[in-house]
């Protein structure tokens, strides 16, 4: 099939999408990653390129995934490297639930009243925004935030793939900022603090100490990728000549009942949830009573949580409206949820082979602990540190797409060699924060980049990874400028970057 744009786009972003839809369909490209990732892995091997890991002091070596063990590995653990794929279970579970909002008419009868009646001048940086405030769920934003974004737009006569583009950036693009805690701020603090005692056997990190940045980051990537979308990728993408248009109009009286009901049943689920986690001892807090820090039942829950925050609701208002009448409606709508995932599905288990070859050919962290040397040797001081510290990081973050794997190889490296410097670990994390954001969005090697490609296609049958590449680099390079900015502008000032942080030891 011909991956060729619907719109002539021209300039250094049409020569990308151009080039990048010249490769395979995805699903093709990622088996051609898997093979050049063992071809590559042989290399690396023979060559014996190895780096001493700088949690363990152990060397790691490149391993040959063509060697006797390597084969036996590529076809025993096939099936595993599928189902243990990350995004799968996440996108799948969270769809049951999303899929029955969708299919009683919830989702839709709550866009009529959301975006019919809103000013067009704010649905932009109220699709990002949103995107931005879905990371206190972790994940979840990918699933329910991006393609809604499209629909949003869809239905506003605008083209979705703009709204798609505007829900991703904030999403992916603005992971670290938020208004709130998020489950990344735990996690990193610990390994922040690891990394601290290796100077100070005392150091404590507390989860908030990026929360004033973080809070202040969320206004700014707000601004920054409204602005992005508006100037550059609106008018670069143009006029909606696709098959698929979304259409909403007023909202019925029978749809406002439906409404009430899932209003009342949310509520009701909401409390239940309340019940299990605002008590010391509720029964999705760990054993210490921590809600959050850390990987505690309730974070663990978090996908399922979702799933039902969406299942119940979709219920209560396919009842009321008459979508459902019978257990065979809720198993029918459960069903074609998960037949329209099987393009995704085929993906993922493509996707999954291809990241359990590059994890174990050990090709990333020996790139990410180059990095870290590459820095260390440079001598380097002061700002300019600071901003080749964010763009290494956001290189790494292109191969190594997980935030804090990630960082649980760089933070022993430079979170040490920071406090020699006089900087504090918590402001070390904070830079590691923004360079982990900011490619997010351009990785192939993000989690959730095949299932973006997958929501795109229902709107455009020939997007490929060039089209997305090209339409959210300018989001990249525009976040990564300005939020660098921002850090040098609040380093300059000596500003607080959050409850228990400081810039300087």
């Amino acid at each position: 099939m011909s991956r060729k744009s619907n719109v002539a786009r021209g300039g250094i972003l049409g020569w990308i999408e151009r080039v990048g839809n010249k490769l395979p369909h995805p699903i093709t490209l990622f088996f051609l990653l898997a093979f050049l990732t063992l071809i590559l892995s042989w290399i690396v091997s023979s060559m014996g390129v190895s780096v001493v890991h700088p949690v363990t002091g152990e060397t790691v070596q490149g391993v040959n995934l063509l060697s006797r063990e390597g084969i036996q590995n590529i076809f025993s653990k096939a099936v595993p490297n599928f189902t243990g794929f990350a995004p799968l279970g996440t996108v799948l579970v969270a769809m049951l639930g999303v899929g029955v909002a969708d299919r009683t008419g919830l989702i839709k009868a709550l866009l009529k009243v959301m975006v019919l009646g809103a000013p067009d001048r704010l649905i932009t940086a109220a699709v990002v925004f949103a995107g931005i405030m879905s990371n206190i769920a972790s994940d979840a934003g990918y699933v329910v935030l991006v393609p809604l974004g499209a629909i949003i737009f869809s239905v506003k006569g605008r083209h979705p793939l703009v709204g798609l583009a505007a829900a991703f950036a904030g999403v992916s693009g603005g992971f670290s900022a938020n208004l709130l805690l998020s489950t990344i701020d735990p996690l990193l603090a610990g390994l922040t603090a690891e990394s601290a005692r290796i100077l100070d056997p005392n150091y404590t990190v507390p989860p908030t100490v990026n929360w004033y940045f973080m809070i202040a980051s969320t206004f700014l990537v707000t601004i920054v990728a409204t602005w992005v979308t508006e100037r550059i990728i609106a008018p670069r993408l143009g006029e909606y000549k696709g098959e698929h248009i979304d259409n909403l109009e007023n909202v019925t009286a029978e749809e406002k009942k439906g409404l009430l009901w899932a209003l009342v049943a949310l509520l009701l689920t909401i409390a239940f949830f309340a019940y299990l986690t605002v008590p010391e001892n509720g029964i999705l807090r760990n054993e210490q009573g921590q809600l959050i820090q850390g990987i505690t039942p309730f974070v663990q829950s978090m996908v399922p949580i979702i799933a039902l925050l969406f299942f119940i609701p979709g219920l209560a208002f396919g009842l009321a409206v008459g979508t459902i009448k019978s257990n065979g409606d809720v198993a029918t709508y459960l069903s074609k949820s998960m037949a329209e995932m099987g393009g995704y599905i085929a993906l993922a288990f493509a996707a999954g082979q291809f990241v359990a070859y590059f994890n174990w050919s050990n090709i990333g962290t020996i790139l990410a602990v180059t990095g870290a040397e590459f820095l260390q040797t440079i001598n380097l001081v002061g700002l300019p540190l600071i901003v080749m510290f964010i763009l290494v990081t956001g290189f790494i973050n292109l191969f190594l797409g997980s935030a804090s794997a990630k960082w649980a190889i760089m933070a022993p490296v430079f979170v040490p060699l920071f406090m020699q410097l006089g900087y504090a670990p918590e402001f070390t994390q904070l830079a590691y924060r923004i360079g982990d954001s900011v490619t997010n969005i351009i990785s192939p090697l993000m989690p959730y980049f095949a299932i973006i490609i997958a929501f795109a296609e229902k709107y455009d049958h020939n997007v490929g990874i060039g089209t997305l590449i090209s339409t959210m680099l300018p989001y990249a390079i525009a976040l990564l400028i300005a939020w660098t900015l921002m850090l040098v502008i609040w380093f300059l000032l000596l500003l607080p970057i959050g409850p228990g942080g400081s810039i300087f030891l």
